[in-house]
């Protein structure tokens, strides 16, 4: 097999073909990686167990969860059908007090066995030891009259946790903002416990820690509280010797969903991470998987790969030490999130519609980006533009118009069925939604008035958006001064005749003048662009399609070519694109509201002056090379070409 990928490449650069071996790249997975955490969007209430949840723990495989609280000083257990998702849990109706011992206790762990189980009092400073006779069942815990106190240290300990083998013990608490490292002479057994004279400060992240854990092999140290409201992540060059601790530079924010975070949480495999937050009373779920890309360099020396997810890359099986093995990477950026308005960045591509409309209302555009069509106020008019280069406003050429004056002389919204046989418009004077057909799909000089509905009934403001669903069978409509949404229903697809009004969403609370409405394909995601502020509102519905089912969720402001008067709102197809158009400018602005896969490189990786290139661009192409003479240990790494096409 030969590889001939060519390829322009910007800056004056020749064009380059490869025809060597193409090698395998070999896809993986590394857990603990809160550098590309995701929350799952997964959560689960502890509120009617205790309502100041401040400690958390699994047993080995996930099915079961503990939660201690420092209002009832108890210890709860719960179930998980499936293993690791908290959304399965149920409360077993099993607790076990620990207020006789440790009362304010914030943390507990246990060995992973589930025989022995250790709480930490912020009290006094004190870490109490209990066994189980039954591995992980709460209701056969019983304390040992074991302790151990890290007073002189840490008065105010919130986090107690064990390495592998359960012969070192770590504690961080408040006073003092650092973590502390013991020796145990007899594994788990905290009565032989003594402190090693080691210690790490993270006050420089965290100046209220209260929750500590560790990745399999202790090569990394997570700290987390509610200082930052962040996981914090140490890198240690000895496993679980602090004394070799440094701040890694990375860390990862929860508090989107709460700004209490008390304990933290890593399931067996890193691939999920749990915080426990103290204002919900809510624990929540995060996925930490990274993906991996090896190189098999016994399978050949020029790789090509576009990630489909952040990923790490990484080099195999090169030649013995002594000979020299090197490889070729032709890197493809690719989007890994789409339909991201919090990541929206103005492409600083626009296209001028003034010749055609002096005041566009609202845009649309073909699925595949080839066609643009704008409504304005000005003309009553769909233009129909043509785009040499799909999705890219720019290349706008305009083609033709048609007229909808005589349904409606304020046209504000426009809408297309997938296939383009079919146009709707609505507007504020007629306050109908206006179908119409075309005899050639997307051609609107071929479009005919079919039929109407009216929305005023329900839509008693300035009617100023309109969206249907992708198959037709509900259509949503909006008016600019009540800032309400409403929903219909079309008993027959694409027939507005047939439509019956559903429910609506108020909006207002967030959105000041809607005028302009779009839907993510699935329906799970509702973006409504705010003419007062030049924002785009995002919601999320949780039930598809069912605005009713609608939270507000965040906002963006898209007026980075400083424009006003924004009154129409689309979205590319593939959910990399945003599209306002600004009545104030007569004039298109694109954005791009998609995130491109992150790369980063193993340890193994030397690159020049020590810092590995960025991860390339949506559509551009990298070309890396690697070599190593001593059997992989260290790689030679260069970013031969940057940014190719």
């Amino acid at each position: 097999m030969s590889n001939n990928k060519d390829f322009k490449v910007k800056n004056g650069i020749k064009p380059t073909v490869y025809h060597e071996a193409v090698g395998t790249v070999v896809s993986g997975s590394l857990g603990f990686s809160i550098a590309s955490a995701s929350y799952d969007s997964v959560s689960f209430s502890v509120a009617s167990q205790d309502s100041q949840p401040v400690g958390l723990s699994f047993n080995a495989n996930g099915t079961k969860m503990f939660m201690i609280g420092f209002a009832n000083d108890n210890i709860y257990q719960y179930s998980l059908s499936t293993a690791y998702d908290v959304s399965t849990a149920s409360y077993d109706s099993v607790s076990f007090s620990i207020l006789s011992q440790a009362a304010n206790a914030e943390s507990l762990t246990f060995k992973p066995d589930g025989t022995k189980m250790y709480v930490v009092s912020r009290n006094n400073g004190i870490v109490y030891q209990y066994s189980l006779s039954t591995a992980y069942d709460l209701s056969t815990a019983s304390y040992d009259s074991v302790s151990f106190s890290v007073n002189t240290q840490e008065p105010s300990a919130t986090s107690a946790i064990f390495n592998s083998n359960g012969t070192k013990m770590y504690v961080v608490g408040r006073t003092n903002d650092t973590v502390y490292q013991y020796s145990l002479s007899t594994a788990y057994d905290i009565s032989t416990a003594s402190y090693d004279s080691v210690s790490l400060s993270v006050s420089s992240q965290e100046t209220v820690p209260e929750g500590l854990a560790f990745n399999l092999n202790g090569s990394s140290l997570f700290v987390a509280g509610r200082g930052a409201g962040a996981v914090f992540q140490y890198t240690l060059s000895t496993n679980f010797d602090l004394s070799t601790a440094t701040y890694s530079g990375v860390s990862f924010s929860i508090t989107s969903q709460d700004t209490a975070l008390y304990d933290i949480v890593f399931s067996n495999t890193g691939t999920k991470m749990y915080v426990l937050g103290n204002t919900n009373d809510t624990i929540y779920q995060y996925s930490t998987a990274l993906t991996t890309a090896e190189l098999d360099l016994s399978t050949g020396s020029v790789f090509d790969y576009t990630p489909t997810s952040d990923v790490q890359v990484t080099l195999t099986n090169p030649a013995a030490s002594g000979t020299s093995s090197g490889a070729t990477l032709l890197l493809s950026g690719s989007a890994v999130v789409t339909y991201d308005i919090a990541g929206a960045t103005y492409d600083d591509i626009s296209f001028s519609v003034a010749s055609q409309e002096g005041v566009p209302t609202d845009l649309s555009f073909k699925p595949d980006g080839t066609k643009m069509y704008v409504i304005g106020y000005v003309s009553d008019s769909v233009h129909e533009y043509n785009l040499s280069t799909a999705w890219d406003v720019s290349t706008s050429s305009f083609l033709q118009s048609f007229s909808v004056a005589t349904q409606e002389t304020l046209p504000t919204g426009i809408s297309f069925k997938p296939d383009g046989t079919k146009m709707y418009v609505t507007g504020n004077n007629t306050k109908n939604v206006n179908e119409y057909n075309l005899s050639t799909a997307w051609d609107v000089s071929t479009a005919v008035y079919s039929q109407l509905f009216y929305v005023g009934t329900q839509a008693t403001g300035q009617v100023s958006t309109l969206a249907f669903k992708p198959d037709g069978t509900k259509m949503y409509a909006g008016t600019a001064a009540s800032d309400i949404i409403y929903e219909y229903d079309l008993s027959t697809a694409w027939d507005v005749s047939t439509s019956t009004y559903n429910q609506n969403l108020d909006v207002q609370t967030n959105v000041t003048t809607a005028y302009g409405l779009a839907f993510k394909p699935d329906g799970t995601r509702m973006y409504i662009l705010d003419y007062s502020y030049q924002e785009v509102n995002e919601y999320e519905l949780s039930t598809a399609w069912d605005i009713s089912s609608g939270s507000y969720l965040r906002e963006v402001t898209v007026n980075a070519a400083g424009q006003t008067q924004s009154w129409g709102l689309a979205l590319s197809s593939d959910g990399q694109k945003l599209y306002v158009a600004s009545a104030q400018t007569d004039t298109v602005y694109q954005y791009s509201i998609a995130t491109p896969a992150t790369i980063t490189y193993d340890s193994t990786l030397q690159w020049p002056s020590g810092t590995a290139p960025t991860s390339p661009a949506i559509g551009e192409t990298d070309v890396i090379t690697f070599n190593t003479t001593d059997g992989g240990t260290t790689y030679k790494s260069a970013l031969a070409i940057d940014g190719a096409k």
